[in-house]
């Protein structure tokens, strides 16, 4: 059974930092692609940051030189690195496991997290 959870999500002030954990059971995540995703009230859902097994990095622009993604493969960890977030970030962050080529669409992916609530106050 593959179980991704996330954690670390709160409340912060906006300016602020956090970092969100997904650990992931069942599977090793150094054969897949890992993935950020977040969906706002009232907005689409968007993949905003993905990791591939090689370690290459992409970044949506809304979050770009904010927002870093990594990966502990020996502790089978993915994480998020949120730097000066501010409201608009306020969302539920979800991080999800792609064992395809098809990284840009919710679709593409195997496995994902139950989701884990980030509010930003400005």
């Amino acid at each position: 059974q593959v179980q991704l959870v996330e954690s670390g999500g709160g409340l912060v002030q906006a300016g602020g930092s956090l970092r969100l954990s997904c650990v992931v059971s069942g599977r090793t995540i150094s054969r897949y692609t890992m993935g950020w995703f977040r969906q706002a009230p009232g907005k689409e859902g968007e993949c905003f940051a993905i990791t591939w097994s090689g370690g290459h990095t992409h970044y949506a622009e809304s979050v770009k030189s904010q927002f870093t993604i990594s990966r502990d493969n020996a502790k089978n960890t993915l994480y998020l690195q949120m730097s000066s977030p501010n409201p608009e970030d306020t969302a539920v962050y979800y991080c999800a496991a792609n064992s395809g080529t098809v990284v840009f669409d919710t679709r593409g992916y195997d496995y994902w997290g139950q989701g884990t609530q980030v509010i930003v106050s400005s």
